[in-house]
């Protein structure tokens, strides 16, 4: 659900641990984005290589992973939870002739800020942020760099804590 009147947009969508689980979450975050009317180009990049981590190293079968989006101010943040937390993401050098193993180097080149959110156990989610261009005729909340984090643990500049739940339109009653 999103709310858009409060300058907070967010997506929450459960996919499967597998593949066309990963190419769905690219898929969806690009078709929510283009609905936001937000560049996706650098966005869809980023969603499915850390969907494609999470189906390839956070898979545990019967455990769907999560795809969240928030937009707040100018930063769009992107997260991917998945059930093994006990497998923390590094960005690596792959030997030349690898064919896998240059995910975290292509996040990290893509987004402004990376990191990885432990918990609650046994879950970890791996968030990505990118700051939004401003939009003509749109003022923005006065924000500047990323979402609030809080103190960074241990030596990580990319490790921060949990945001806090965003509010979310419900219907019903």
């Amino acid at each position: 659900m999103s709310d858009v009147n409060q300058g907070i947009r967010n997506f929450s969508v459960l996919l499967s641990p597998t593949p066309r689980g990963a190419r769905l979450a690219r898929l969806l975050a690009t078709e929510q984005l283009r609905s936001w009317e937000l560049p996706f180009e650098t966005a869809q990049h980023l969603v499915a290589e850390l969907a494609a981590n999470a189906v390839t190293h956070g898979r545990v079968p019967g455990r769907d992973f999560r795809l969240t989006l928030y937009v707040v101010g100018g930063t769009l943040r992107i997260e991917v939870t998945d059930t093994r937390g006990d497998r923390r993401p590094r960005a690596g050098r792959a030997a030349p002739d690898a064919e896998s193993g240059r995910g975290l180097l292509l996040v990290e080149a893509l987004a402004d800020r990376w990191g990885v959110t432990e918990g609650p156990r046994p879950r970890k989610t791996v968030w990505a942020e990118v700051a939004l261009p401003p939009r003509p005729g749109i003022s923005c909340c006065g924000v500047v760099g990323g979402l609030p984090q809080g103190p960074t643990r241990g030596k990580n500049p990319h490790q921060a804590p949990p945001l806090p739940p965003v509010p979310t339109a419900h219907s019903g009653g």
